[in-house]
This record gives C-alpha cells, sequence and structure tokens, in this order.
C-alpha cells in the first residue's frame, strides 16, 4: 500500500505541477510532456525483466531496491535545473517504481493464499485512491504555497522510512529460479515504443512530416522485430508461454483494453474542465477527488467478493459501471454543472476500483508460483502499454479538434480557450469517448470469457488427515 501511494501521489502531482516547471524551468510544452511519459515508458519496458530478477534473487529484496531507487532520484528530481536533467532523474525514478510495481504483486501472492488475495489487491487499491487524493491535495498546496520542487522531496522521507520497515518487517518466502535477463528484447522494446511515442508527440507539436513518418515506421518495425525475437529465445522479456492459461490471458488482455480505454478519459477530462470550462488545475482535481474517495471504498470489498465467487462477475460489473461513468462524460458541454462533473467522477471511479483489484487477484491466483514476478511483470508491462498509447492517443486527439498549440497548452494547465475552439474540443472530446467505450466492450468480452476459477484455500495438513478419517 505504502508503494503504490508513493507512486499515485508522485503521478497526480507532477500533473499538477507541470505548468510550474515549465515556467520556473524555462522550458517548453514538449519537454513538460515527457516528463510524464518519460516515467510511463521506463516502467512498461522494464517491468518484467525486473519482476524476472525478483524471481531470480528475492522479490523482498528487489522491492526494497525499488523503494531505494525512487526515493534517491526523486531527490535529484527536486534538484533539477533544466528539463532535461528532470527528464534524465524521472527515467531512473521510474526505474526504482519499476521494481516497486514488479514486485509488489508477487509478494503479496507469496504472503496471502489464493482465496485471499482479491482482499490484499483491494486493500492495494486503497493505497492507490488514498495516494491519489493526497497527491492533489499535497502537491497543489506544494506548487501553490511553496515550490514544485518540494513534490519530490515529499518522496524523500516517506521513501526512507518505507525502506527501513521493508527490510525489517517482510521476509522472503519464494524460491530462487536460474533465468536469464533477455537484454536483446529490452532494447528493442524499449526503442520501438520510444520512436513511435516521439513520432506521436511530434505530430500533435508539428503536424505531420516526413520525419515524424519514419520515425512511428522505424518504432513499428522495431516493435515487429522484438515479437518475431520473442518467440525464438530461451529466457524472452515477455514470456508468453504463461499466456496458455485461459483465466491469465483474458484478465492480463482485458487489463490492457481497460487501461488503453480508460487512462486517456482522465486526462480529457482534465483538460475539458481546464480549457473549455476555465477551472484551475487545483480546482480540476478536486472535482475529481470524490470519485478517488469511493474508489478506495470500494476496492477491498470487490477484492473479498472476487475471492468469493472468483474475478469475472465483479471484474465486469466494474467495466460496465465505467461505461457508465463515461456516458455521463458524454454530456458534457460548455455549462455543465459541477454536480454533473463530480457525479461521473463518482460512478467512473468507482467502476475502475472494481475492476482492478478482482483482475490483479485472477492473475497472481492462477499465476505459477514459481513465476509470480515475471506473471506480474508481464500484467504491468502490457497494462502500461495499453496506458501509454491512450495517453499519446489524448494528445493526439487534442491536437486534431483544436490547434496544437492550444492543445498542448491545455493539456499542461497553462491554457485557456474559449468560443469556437470549446465546441471544437467538446466535440473531439465526445469522439474520443465514443472510442473508450468500443475499447471497454472489448474488455468486457475478454473478463466474461476468462471463466470460472477455483480459489480454494490451500489445505492444511491437520485439515487434510481430518477429512480422510471422516
Amino acid at each position: 500500500m505504502t508503494g503504490v501511494t508513493m507512486s499515485a501521489v508522485d503521478t497526480t502531482a507532477v500533473v499538477l505541477g507541470l505548468p510550474v516547471m515549465k515556467t520556473d524551468l524555462h522550458s517548453d510544452l514538449l519537454s513538460m510532456v515527457w516528463v510524464i511519459m518519460a516515467y510511463l515508458l521506463i516502467t512498461t519496458i522494464s517491468t518484467t525483466q525486473v519482476g524476472r530478477l525478483g524471481d531470480m534473487f528475492g522479490r523482498v529484496r528487489m522491492y526494497n531496491l525499488g523503494f531505494a531507487l525512487f526515493t534517491v532520484f526523486s531527490l535529484f528530481c527536486g534538484f533539477s535545473q533544466n528539463s532535461t536533467e528532470l527528464i534524465i532523474f524521472r527515467i531512473f525514478q521510474g526505474l526504482g517504481g519499476a521494481f516497486i510495481f514488479a514486485n509488489s504483486g508477487a509478494i503479496l501472492a507469496d504472503t496471502f493464499p489464493p482465496n485471499e488475495r482479491g482482499k490484499a489487491f483491494g486493500y492495494n487499491g486503497v493505497g492507490w485512491s488514498l495516494g491519489a487524493i493526497l497527491g492533489i491535495l499535497v502537491g497543489g498546496a506544494f506548487v501553490t504555497f511553496l515550490s514544485w520542487r518540494y513534490i519530490f522531496f515529499i518522496n524523500v522521507p516517506i521513501g526512507i522510512a518505507a525502506t527501513l520497515i521493508g527490510y525489517f518487517m517482510l521476509k522472503e518466502k519464494s524460491p530462487r529460479i536460474k533465468e536469464r535477463l533477455d537484454y536483446g528484447g529490452l532494447i528493442l522494446l524499449g526503442a520501438g515504443l520510444f520512436f513511435i511515442l516521439y513520432g506521436i508527440s511530434n505530430i500533435t507539436g508539428s503536424g505531420w512530416t516526413d520525419y515524424s513518418g519514419l520515425e512511428m515506421a522505424l518504432g513499428l518495425l522495431l516493435v515487429f522485430s522484438f515479437i518475431l525475437l520473442e518467440r525464438y529465445i530461451e529466457h524472452p522479456l515477455l514470456d508468453l508461454s504463461i499466456l496458455r492459461s485461459r483465466i491469465l490471458t483474458a484478465s492480463i488482455f482485458a487489463a490492457f483494453f481497460q487501461s488503453l480505454a480508460t487512462f486517456a478519459v482522465l486526462f480529457l477530462v482534465i483538460m475539458y474542465l481546464q480549457g473549455p470550462r476555465g477551472f484551475s488545475p487545483w480546482s480540476s482535481s478536486i472535482l475529481l477527488i470524490p470519485g478517488y474517495i469511493l474508489g478506495g471504498v470500494v476496492a477491498p470489498f470487490s477484492g473479498r467478493l472476487s475471492d468469493r465467487v472468483g474475478a469475472r462477475i465483479v471484474a465486469t460489473i466494474g467495466l460496465s459501471v465505467q461505461i457508465l461513468g463515461i456516458l455521463i462524460y458524454l454530456t458534457f458541454g460548455l455549462s455543465t454543472s459541477v454536480y454533473v462533473v463530480v457525479l461521473g467522477a463518482v460512478i467512473y471511479g468507482s467502476g475502475n476500483s472494481a475492476f482492478f483489484a478482482p483482475n490483479n487477484s485472477a492473475v497472481m491466483s492462477n499465476a505459477p508460483p514459481k513465476a509470480y514476478g515475471v506473471t506480474n511483470g508481464l500484467l504491468r508491462t502490457i497494462a502500461n502499454m495499453g496506458m501509454l498509447s491512450s495517453f499519446a492517443v489524448a494528445m493526439l486527439i487534442a491536437s486534431i479538434s483544436i490547434p496544437r498549440s492550444y492543445a498542448f497548452q491545455i493539456f499542461v494547465g497553462a491554457g485557456k480557450i474559449n468560443g469556437k475552439l470549446s465546441s471544437a474540443y467538446i466535440t473531439g472530446m465526445h469522439t474520443a469517448l465514443l472510442a473508450s467505450l468500443a475499447l471497454l466492450v472489448i474488455a468486457i468480452v475478454l473478463s466474461v470469457l476468462r471463466g470460472k476459477e477455483s480459489r480454494d484455500a490451500p489445505k492444511t495438513i491437520q485439515g487434510t488427515l481430518n477429512s480422510k478419517t471422516s
């Protein structure tokens, strides 16, 4: 919970601080976008490998290493003197985040039996909601009254405490396995995703050019080469053999389409509030807090319910509730009441939490015990790919609807729009939301097709003897 809370605080607070960072560091809008993109990119390409390191050398050891890395480079981020330094330090901070995320799910799977993992992931979801709220409140206060640098400095005392507590409290319970790291796959996937995202961001900022087309084509070629490589090496970056289980495959790709559909929604709604509606970044985020609060309440209950009935029903209901939230977002116009905005956030946030805990517990409850780290890393890698793609598409859609310079300014909370531009953006937002609905329908189909799962508690020796005696 501490790990996901720190990450959520950092995520929401950084978004709030982007306009001030741009001014203070004398930077440009595209660099500020890469402050977020660099973090997501490195966590996406490294999560599976650091999960494998946990399987090889100890999940708790790698988890604590992640806290240490995240803490040290949070300090460096706070001392950054220009945008280049900040992006570089965010890359290393993201690497620490990958160590935390890749091994946290594996540690939960080591600690809790299958019939209690939904509850455990539910409380992990509480940590995320709590972190998002704290990020808005604390981050907004720092940006308004102190300095954006304290967004990163606040991680230092928390990270030191978490590292020490993890060192003394968490115990290794996983067997060691002998594997090798897939350096070739890591380089190919990382380079491919980078060129694709760089091409998309350039198209968003400057329009279509031959160079941006070549960048995207090169990225797609590298990703295709990565997929071919993974089929023939002994220890691939993405171990596709894990996906032979229907429950695992459906659950992981349900997470992908859910991330692809929904990560953009948050930013589209924030852009709507900051652009056409003229709210400040602080006020825009405050309107979304009720959704995080209810999401934190829903997560433990949905997790516990999935322990009893399995993930299929609960996760599918969560996705359906998210669709209802997006339908409310589709009613947004130039004069929509803030109460409708809050209602949409509450319904949308509760649906997200109702999906997250059951789906994650389904993955870890059906993963091979010796490969919890790799499986959790695979889940996070594929889900992060959805997040990255959704993030880039959101910017691209906004740039089609309104002039690119305004799209970037609204995205980082640095500009307001009115008149025809406001109507154009709302039209583009509605189009993007309709695309999100279609993607969520695919996620629902996968959630239903995962089938039933058994989460019986492992029998104790005494319980087995009693059963035989009876």
